[in-house]
């Protein structure tokens, strides 16, 4: 799998080759071909990574000088605790580099953002039939329990 891995911030000159995983996330999750999301979401996104008034961040996983992971999280108010709440977003790793660690050092450098931001809590969603993720969620974390509803307004 190549040489040490590393996982840093994402930078401004990250992009092209921070597309392509961005692309192949959404694809996973069915939001590609006609259902692609439009590229001004995709731009707006971008953006934020490198604002600080948002509270949008990302992590690269990097290896052999190439991008080969990402997580996207943000931080958020909580009725339930004084400290921010971080919410881990997004995480993919390219399908030739998954079951090599990618995606638990990613998850690993969210735990700690998320301490260094004094934040008591990260949590995170993921659709019922990825089981493959799910068996190594299940060992860096505990289910919550909760089900998600939502309603596209």
């Amino acid at each position: 799998m190549g040489g040490e891995l590393a996982i840093r911030p994402i930078e401004r000159g990250d992009f092209e080759a921070w597309a392509p995983l961005w692309e192949g996330y959404n694809a996973f999750y069915g939001r590609s071909g006609p259902t692609t999301l439009p590229d001004e979401i995709t731009r707006t996104t971008w953006a934020r990574f490198f604002d600080d008034a948002e509270p949008v961040h990302a992590l690269v996983a990097e290896r052999d000088g190439r991008l080969v992971g990402l997580v996207h999280y943000l931080f958020h108010r909580s009725t339930t605790a004084v400290g921010l709440t971080c919410y881990l977003q997004d995480l993919f790793t390219s399908a030739e580099f998954r079951g090599g660690g990618v995606g638990r050092a990613l998850i690993e450098a969210v735990y700690d953002q998320a301490r260094a931001a004094g934040s008591p809590r990260v949590y995170w969603q993921t659709h019922e039939t990825n089981a493959t993720a799910m068996r190594l969620y299940d060992q860096v974390a505990e289910k919550s329990g909760f089900l998600v509803y939502r309603k596209e307004i």
